[in-house]
């Protein structure tokens, strides 16, 4: 920085003197010193870089984001799993299953399936008698004992519909049956039902 010392006359005419300090040999003024306060080259260079990225957004678009999880129903009204295509749907259980079900394979995305359930969206758990059990929200009221201790099947843990056409409601003997059996079990000369109402009463398929 240039230090302003006292006037002196110079042909008559008075005229400020001016001292340089060491490192400001030939600075100009818009020149950086060890105590200015100019532009500097680095400063510049962030500016350009700025500005190269805001034309290339400009340009090109910015990124696309990612999608959040959302909720779907199957063609056999089951929860499912929207694809970020917009357009598939795919089963609650087929998300972390190990298979690139989706066109882009975000169902078995890293960051869904890190650490399942916990990392799962809501709507794709359900809960069973013991808290410490789950399965797929589109496992429940399926017919099937997939909790093992039928709470997804029956109250008052899970309150599902009457059994559908292709069952037959009895005390299932089978334990991967809870309060309903296919009829294709039905008068086939084996036991499903602890009351027999499968071989004696079930009209069959």
């Amino acid at each position: 920085m240039n230090k302003i010392f006292p006037q002196v006359e110079v042909n008559g005419k008075a005229a400020a003197r001016t001292k340089v300090l060491p490192g400001e040999e030939g600075c100009r003024p818009l020149c950086c010193s060890p105590r200015g306060a100019c532009l500097s080259a680095s400063l510049l260079f962030l500016l350009a870089t700025l500005a190269a990225l805001i034309a290339l957004v400009a340009i090109f678009g910015s990124p696309p984001r990612t999608p959040a999880a959302q909720a779907c129903v199957t063609l056999t009204n089951r929860t499912g799993f929207l694809c970020h295509d917009r357009r598939s749907c795919i089963s609650a259980s087929g998300v972390c299953d190990g298979i690139h079900t989706c066109p882009h394979g975000e169902d078995e995305d890293e960051v869904l399936c890190r650490d399942v359930p916990q990392s799962l969206p809501r709507f794709l758990v359900a809960h069973c008698g013991d808290s410490a059990s789950w399965i797929y929200s589109d496992q429940r009221c399926d017919g099937t004992n997939n909790c093992g201790d039928c709470s997804d099947e029956l109250i008052p843990v899970t309150a599902c519909p009457p059994c559908g056409p292709g069952w037959w409601r009895c005390p299932s003997t089978v334990f991967k049956y809870c309060d309903c059996i296919p009829r294709s079990l039905c008068q086939d000369r084996v036991q499903h039902c602890s009351d027999w109402s499968d071989e004696y009463s079930c009209p069959g398929p």
